[in-house]
């Protein structure tokens, strides 16, 4: 079963095309990565799956179902943070996830404070005191969003940059924290900016550009080997004389050489008396990947 599964979906403002006939599926239990250039198209495909904004043409399911045809029942299953937390400012963060949480469908008064305390704790913000949101930093807004992603213990889960503005102790606070809820069944389709955080939590990766998807693929199939080995060692003229014709760059201590077994080329080394301190496969990068696939985004001026 999937998650998610889109059709042919197209969305134009006018004359310019912001999502060109997507076809997608999410499976159920994955982490998807949504990958893309600024003005690729991305929120606009996450508003659709929510029932944000209406596609001119195509279909979106969401758990099984027919969006935005059933998003009142379907919508209370599924969290999300698209473009960042909206909140009221002269009100606390308690006082905000209660009247979210009132305000959305299917909402449970008689437990209501005790999933807003979980929430808190999921996200570290259990200590938050009667503060209003305007005076929280953004990286307590952030947190204070995904809380409210989080209310209802959703099966799906939707986020739109969601370390955006959180320190490095806090990106890999969420990290964890999204890691853990996908162990526990949660379907988690993130898009990010942040290709090191993508490759840390995503099993499944889509890139879009302008407006089409271009790739979806398991990121370890993406992340494929180059044919290249790199070598570290104390002694790396001794590398490149041995395996003169092979070796395509040298940094350092490092030794990148063309090669396919690097068992082989490690037996061969050791033969030669060549110390040997590491020896790695090199992988395509995210960043790679990404690079290959798109263009330019929408906010570079080239005239």
């Amino acid at each position: 079963m999937n998650a998610v599964l889109v059709s042919g979906l197209t969305k134009r403002f006018g004359r310019v095309t912001a999502v060109d006939g997507v076809d997608l599926a999410v499976p159920t239990g994955s982490r998807f990565g949504l990958l893309g250039p600024n003005g690729s198209g991305k929120t606009t495909l996450v508003r659709m799956l929510l029932g944000l904004v209406h596609p001119t043409s195509g279909t979106v399911e969401l758990l099984g179902a027919a969006m935005p045809k059933h998003a009142g029942t379907v919508l209370p299953r599924v969290g999300a943070l698209v473009e960042g937390p909206a909140a009221w400012p002269t009100l606390s963060g308690r006082a905000n996830l209660r009247l979210l949480d009132a305000a959305g469908p299917g909402g449970r008064r008689r437990d209501r404070a005790e999933r807003i305390e979980h929430a808190l704790a999921q996200v570290g913000m259990v200590g938050v005191d009667a503060r209003p949101v305007r005076a929280y930093s953004l990286g307590m807004r952030q947190r204070l969003g995904i809380a409210a992603a989080l209310l209802r213990s959703p099966e799906l889960l939707v986020l739109d940059e969601p370390t955006n503005g959180l320190d490095p102790r806090g990106i890999g606070e969420m990290r964890e924290l999204l890691l853990g809820l996908n162990a526990a069944g949660t379907t988690v389709l993130m898009s990010s900016h942040l290709l090191t955080e993508v490759e840390a939590l995503c099993t499944r990766v889509g890139v879009l550009d302008a407006g089409r998807l271009v790739l979806v693929d398991e990121l370890d199939a993406l992340r494929g080997r180059t044919g290249r080995i790199v070598v570290r060692t104390p002694d790396p003229g001794a590398v490149v004389g041995l395996l003169d014709g092979r070796v395509e760059h040298r940094d350092g201590d490092a030794v990148h050489v063309r090669a396919d077994d690097a068992a082989a080329l490690n037996a061969r080394l050791v033969t030669a008396g060549i110390p040997v301190t590491e020896l790695v496969a090199e992988r395509r990068t995210l960043e790679q990947v990404l690079l290959d696939v798109t263009g330019a985004g929408a906010d570079r001026i080239d005239r």
